[in-house]
């Protein structure tokens, strides 16, 4: 018995110990998205390669574009509630004086910015479309956003 209430004032000590650090502290650091061009797809840029005045597009959902899209961004997703013709027609707009466009998703993982991308680029507008390699987690995890 006198093991477990050893092992139970130890638990509780290291909880506390953990408490006190996280409210001093904080919350863990996010991970940083590391970007080496060298490994990267042809359609693929890192966040610090994009030019300062890319023309952004956010292929994310609507809620998440109006809640921390970034600033100047075009919202264009493959939501089927939402008008593609729309979205289209608002990126022609803005496409025509661009040199450089970035698509960004919710992550790596999400195919819906290679996708719109792809979409871009049949358009024939004439400037570099790229996919931003990390997608929303490689901004909002950087030290500066664009």
């Amino acid at each position: 018995m006198k093991t477990l209430t050893q092992l139970a004032i130890i638990g509780v000590l290291a909880c506390a110990a953990a408490g006190t650090t996280f409210l001093i502290k904080g919350p863990p650091e996010s991970r940083v998205i590391f970007c080496d061009p060298s490994t990267l797809r042809p359609d693929e840029i890192c966040l610090a390669d994009v030019e300062k005045d890319a023309l952004w597009i956010d292929a994310r959902s609507r809620s998440e574009w109006e809640k921390n899209g970034l600033d100047g961004s075009i919202l264009w997703n493959l939501d089927p509630n939402e008008d593609s013709n729309a979205f289209e027609a608002e990126a022609a707009m803005h496409l025509i004086d661009a040199r450089q466009v970035v698509v960004y998703c919710g992550s790596e993982a999400c195919g819906t910015s290679r996708q719109i991308a792809d979409r871009i680029r049949s358009l024939q507008f004439g400037p570099e479309v790229k996919v931003l390699f990390g997608g929303w987690e490689a901004i909002k995890d950087s030290n500066s956003k664009p």
